[in-house]
């Protein structure tokens, strides 16, 4: 939930970045082609009214231009004369002069403008601009800030000073140049575009005599450079914003789902089977409700489980006191009958009145493992279970069960349980299977190391065994099987094996042993060299059932 709440907020961050960027990057780069396109014009319409002064020092006046524009522009200028073949000293004629654009301008008078390319533009953009003879164009020119006019056949010396006032101009063009070029050409420019990429500029009128063509190449390499700038800054921008944005929102998601991972990690506590695990009332109103409930409703479970376990701890408390009182009084009968068919009724309710007490010992035994758990404790495993062992023997052996304990865990392998819990889960386990094993069998305890934080305690026997189905309901309360111990267990000795083992933080499994029987393998989790451990010490047998 958290990854897709910020994935989601990451990507209305790009949508509305992208909604403000992009068109501002598109709007940046259209005006940078338009101020490009309006200066190159500017300077290539100039230069082509120099070339239409026709005389000497306008021609130098161009070149000089020409040449600056050169040295100072990626730009280069080209000069192409009415018929195409001649040059104009000291301009030197251009390498291609009958391509289309010059054939346009010299032909039809035609401004044309080419990119180079469809998209944004190409390596260079290349201006082709007619010039037209100053003293034979339609109109006259426009006089001084008197209102005075001046014919067209002025004399050389007005034509120079046009001249000179017109090479003068920086490379980026005057206003004087450029009023004095719209006069020469009898007209606004005007462009439209074109599909080759190129534009056209409207021709000069009929009577106007086109003596050459100016020809600008100015190369759009610091044009691309500028628009990777425009491009790239925001890009990473975008990037940086969105790194922010992922980070804002990656704390924000952790706070709002924060009262929802409080109600998962209590529901999964609770399905654990810890009653007592209780939700936080934090959060918006939906989820402090929320969280009330739950907390209500486990309250209220947590109460009628305790209830019952109360009642059934108690009830095998009191039973017990009457159930023994029954067995003695038996037992008393038993001593003082001689009739065979009465001594074999009272033996028989003798064995029903030890079972019962057998399954009252296993209730309150589990329902005291199931009220409370004890703090695990380092203990030394290899040592506590032969201390168990010793206990066990003398049964065994009258029995004829040879009880052997094997593996590799040495003294110093130390375990974490709960004060008592490993000795009793050892006791009902040889309990069981020194019930399922035949006369002179053998029962085989076998204590190695699982893993850096394991070890492994296995008991195995020579019984009957297990079927599939049968370990799959082991452990279920109550449950006996079909082998010794279904007759006279009570069916709670697993079902409390696997509770002490549980609450220690181990595993326990059943399945089938070599050569047959069955092999309980008990997971423990150990503890370091420098643990203090606590010594185990021997006490009776104790068994569920």
């Amino acid at each position: 939930m958290i990854r897709r709440l910020i994935v989601s907020y990451v990507a209305l961050v790009g949508v509305a970045l992208a909604a403000f960027t992009v068109p501002v990057a598109f709007t940046l780069t259209s005006q940078l082609r338009g101020d490009t396109e309006e200066s190159v014009l500017r300077e290539a319409t100039t230069m082509a009214l120099l070339l239409g002064d026709g005389d000497a020092p306008a021609r130098e006046a161009l070149a000089r231009m020409a040449g600056a524009y050169a040295d100072e522009t990626p730009g280069t200028v080209e000069v192409a004369t009415a018929d195409g073949r001649s040059a104009m000293p000291p301009l030197p004629l251009t390498a291609r002069p009958h391509d289309a654009a010059f054939g346009d301008a010299l032909e039809r008078g035609r401004t044309t403008v080419d990119w180079g390319s469809r998209f944004v533009w190409g390596p260079e953009l290349v201006i082709t601009v007619p010039a037209y003879a100053r003293g034979e164009v339609t109109g006259g020119a426009e006089g001084d800030d008197d209102g005075g006019a001046a014919e067209s056949g002025d004399g050389d010396g007005d034509r120079e000073g046009e001249t000179g006032a017109a090479a003068g101009g920086t490379t980026g063009g005057t206003g004087e140049a450029a009023g004095e070029t719209g006069e020469a050409v009898g007209g606004t420019v005007e462009a439209d575009d074109a599909d080759d990429g190129g534009q056209a500029v409207g021709s000069a009128g009929p009577a106007d005599r086109i003596v050459g063509a100016v020809r600008v190449r100015y190369a759009t390499a610091d044009l691309t450079d500028r628009l990777w700038r425009i491009w790239g800054f925001r890009a990473i921008l975008a990037v940086g914003v969105l790194a922010v944005a992922a980070g804002l929102g990656a704390i924000v998601a952790r706070l709002l789902t924060k009262p929802l991972r409080q109600l998962n990690d209590m529901a999964s506590r609770f399905g654990d089977g810890d009653l007592t695990a209780r939700s936080p009332v934090t959060g918006p109103q939906e989820t402090r409700t929320l969280a009330r409930t739950l907390n209500q409703g486990a309250e209220r479970l947590d109460t009628l489980v305790a209830s019952q376990r109360i009642f059934v701890a108690d009830a095998s408390h009191q039973l017990r006191t009457p159930l023994t009182a029954l067995r003695l009084s038996l037992d008393n009968i038993a001593d003082g009958v001689d009739d065979e068919f009465v001594r074999e009724d009272v033996e028989q309710a003798t064995a029903e009145v030890v079972r019962m007490s057998r399954l009252v010992s296993g209730l309150l035994v589990l329902a005291r493992a199931e009220a409370k758990v004890s703090a695990p404790e380092p203990l030394a495993l290899r040592e506590l279970v032969e201390e168990r062992l010793k206990v066990w023997r003398p049964a065994a052996d009258e029995r004829g069960v040879t009880i052997v304990l094997t593996g590799d865990a040495d003294d110093r392998a130390r375990v974490l349980a709960g004060a008592g819990n490993l000795d009793q889960v050892l006791d009902n386990v040889l309990s069981n299977a020194l019930e399922v094993s035949p006369d002179r069998g053998t029962i085989t305890v076998r204590v190695e190391t699982g893993g850096p934080e394991e070890a492994v305690l296995e008991v195995l026997d020579q019984g009957p065994g297990m079927s599939a189905a049968e370990q799959a309901r082991a452990f279920d309360r109550f449950w006996r099987g079909q082998g010794l111990t279904g007759r006279s267990g009570s069916g709670l000795g697993l079902a409390i094996v696997k509770q002490l083992v549980t609450d220690d933080g181990g595993t326990v499994t059943l399945r089938d042993a070599p050569g047959g029987g069955l092999c309980v393998r008990i997971g423990l989790r150990t503890v370091g060299d420098g643990t203090r451990w606590i010594s185990p010490r021997p006490g009776a047998p104790r068994s569920g059932g």
